[in-house]
Parts: C-alpha cells; sequence; structure tokens
C-alpha cells in the first residue's frame, strides 16, 4: 500500500490545495492521513468528509513580532514535534506533503528524523516563516511562482498550485440566479478576502451605484459586513462568504477585483478571467504585493494600491481593464500555468513505493 500525509494549516490557503489533491490521490489508490492542528480551520475541512483520518497535534504560531505568546509557544512546538514523531511512525508514510502554516514544521522536522521523504509546496513569490524552518528537512519544493526558484535553490520545481476541479465545473446561469440577477450586463466579481477588507468595501460601496450602470455587481465582503443600506440596489448582490456556490460566481463572472493571495490568483489564471489585484499591504510580509507584481509584469493583472483606492480611479480601472479584456485574456491563456495538480502529483509518485 502507498501511503501519504498530507500537512497543513492556519489559513485556508494552507489547506485547500491539499483538498485539491486528495481526490486524485485516492483514485491513484494512495492511503491519505492528514495531520493538522488539534482547533485549526483544516481540521473542520477534513471532516466535513470524514473520509480521510485526521490527526489534531501542538502547534505553536512562529511570529515576527514581539508577543507574550512567544515565551509559551517554544513549548508547543516541541510537544508538536513529539506527537508528529509518533504519528508518523506508526502511519510509516512513502511520503509526506506539506503545504505550509505552522502546524507543519513539526511534521516536516519529526519525518526528517524518521528518514520520510517530504515534499513542501510554496504559494507565494517568497516563501513564508515555516517554509523555511521546514525547507531544511525537504527533499523537493514545488512552488507557483517561476520567481520563487530564486530563493529555494536547487530543491526548487515550478509546478503551479494544485486547483480544486469544483472551480472549472460551475453554471453561468445557477450564478445569475444565485444573486437574482434580470439584466444581462457583464458580470463583475469583487473579493475582499476570506475576513473581508475594509478598504475594499469602502470604495466598492462608494462606486456601487455608478458601476451597476455598466455591470452585474457580485461583492463578497466579509463575515458581518453586508451593507443593509444596499440591498435593495438593482444590479448589486452581497454574499459574506461563498464556498461551495464561488465555482457559479466564477463562471458567469466577466472581470474580477480581488486580493493578490496566490491560491486564489492561480485560480484566476486558470479560468482566464481578466482582473485587478489590490494586494493587502498594511500588516503583511509584502508577500501579496508581490504576487501582484508577478502577475501584472505578466499581463494577466492591473494592480490598484490600497492607498490610492478612491471611487473615481476603481471605476476608471475596472472599466479600463474591461475594455481591454481580450489583452488578458490572451496573456493568460499563451502564458498561464493553469493548474498544477498534475505537477504536483508527479513529483509525490517519485516516492511511490508500493
Amino acid at each position: 500500500m502507498k501511503t501519504i500525509v498530507l500537512t497543513g494549516g492556519g489559513t485556508m490557503g494552507h489547506v485547500t490545495p491539499n483538498l485539491a489533491l486528495i481526490p486524485k490521490l485516492t483514485e491513484e489508490g494512495w492511503e491519505i492521513s492528514y495531520i493538522g492542528s488539534k482547533t485549526g480551520m483544516e481540521k473542520d475541512e477534513l471532516q466535513k468528509d470524514g473520509t480521510i483520518p485526521y490527526y489534531g497535534i501542538s502547534s505553536g504560531k512562529l511570529r515576527r513580532y514581539i508577543s507574550i505568546d512567544n515565551l509559551k509557544d517554544p513549548f508547543k512546538v516541541v510537544a508538536g514535534l513529539f506527537e508528529a514523531y509518533s504519528l508518523l511512525n506508526k502511519l510509516k508514510p512513502n511520503v509526506v506533503f506539506s503545504k505550509g502554516g505552522y502546524v507543519t514544521v513539526p511534521v516536516v522536522l519529526a519525518a526528517r528524523f524518521l528518514h520520510i521523504p517530504v515534499i513542501i509546496h510554496e504559494s507565494d513569490i517568497t516563501p513564508g516563516l515555516a517554509n523555511k524552518i521546514a525547507s531544511k528537512g525537504a527533499n523537493k519544493i514545488c512552488v507557483n511562482f517561476p520567481e520563487t526558484l530564486k530563493y529555494v535553490g536547487e530543491k526548487g520545481v515550478l509546478t503551479g498550485t494544485p486547483l480544486r476541479q469544483e472551480i472549472f465545473t460551475g453554471s453561468k446561469s445557477q450564478g445569475m440566479k444565485l444573486c437574482k440577477f434580470s439584466t444581462q450586463k457583464p458580470v463583475l466579481l469583487i473579493m475582499g478576502g476570506s475576513s473581508g477588507s475594509a478598504t475594499v468595501n469602502d470604495a466598492v460601496r462608494a462606486a456601487v451605484l455608478d458601476l451597476v450602470k455598466q455591470f452585474n455587481v457580485v461583492h463578497i465582503c466579509g463575515n458581518g459586513k453586508i451593507d443593509s443600506s444596499l440591498e435593495n440596489v438593482n444590479g448589486y448582490k452581497q454574499f459574506e462568504f461563498v464556498s461551495q456556490d464561488l465555482k457559479h460566481l466564477f463562471a458567469m463572472a466577466d472581470i474580477v477585483v480581488s486580493r493578490a493571495g496566490a491560491n486564489t490568483l492561480a485560480e484566476i489564471v486558470a479560468l482566464g478571467l481578466p482582473n485587478i489585484l489590490i494586494p493587502l499591504e498594511k500588516g503583511s510580509r509584502g508577500d501579496q504585493v508581490l504576487n501582484a507584481q508577478s502577475m501584472q509584469k505578466q499581463g494577466f493583472s492591473e494592480i490598484m494600491s490600497e492607498d490610492n483606492l478612491g471611487k473615481d480611479l476603481l471605476i476608471e480601472t475596472i472599466t479600463r481593464v474591461y475594455q481591454n479584456r481580450d489583452y488578458y485574456c490572451n496573456a493568460m491563456a499563451n502564458g498561464g500555468r493553469g493548474d498544477g495538480t498534475g505537477n504536483v502529483l508527479k513529483e509525490i509518485r517519485k516516492y511511490n513505493k508500493a
């Protein structure tokens, strides 16, 4: 039996590529287990289906700032290391695949102690802190952007990001029905990140009465951030969060405004959607800015800064990108990497000892 342990957590960006791999690994006959945190969102996602054994371990957050919790978390990491070692020793996988996040560090280190091959995936241009630490114990580092190869050395391989196949199965008519759009105007899809960006939300709402003259506008604004005063605006539909139905919104979208998280960008490119990126700048390590700059350099996207996100400039940029949508579509069709699932599976298969 060929066996694999998947690990990753902390954000959905560290979970969804693993979820994308699971159906393909299952088809190929891999026995799959998942190691994550005891209380993280990865646990909730894996237990929705319940077919993959899930093991929670202790995990401490790797912070770049001063916090009293920095005194406690090393002990959690050490505890997690012993727990991961015990689990891996029992599961005896052929390979560990790590998507990143602080919970993966003890898993990768334990795998290294047990001489179990490790494949890491890095979605952003520059590796996050957890992957920087874990990379020392990795056999291979799969990356999403060509620029990342210079940071990871000879272990690196450009694969792209594994994508959920369901995003390619959306229905435009179902999307129109969900949003209750009755006119056939082009559709503008706005995504402000999983927690909802106040900066993006405010700019969109200042411009929405003008935008609906040109577009049907779908706005994913974040939990608790619906603006009830705009609920009756014809051609404007707000959602706090969209999961299963996102494929339908993608299917009907003609242009997208989005944050610049790496997994979202991979989906946008694979679907060939003209887009405007508003990367998270404040309170981040700058990975979204670099992601967006790479997309713009390749001709896939336009960038707007949070600092310049006024009503008039937003409307002008959306209108211009939509009018020139063929340019962006052609660039993505000719240069996009598409779905990276097959490339990642190719690396995993190298450790098939069944």
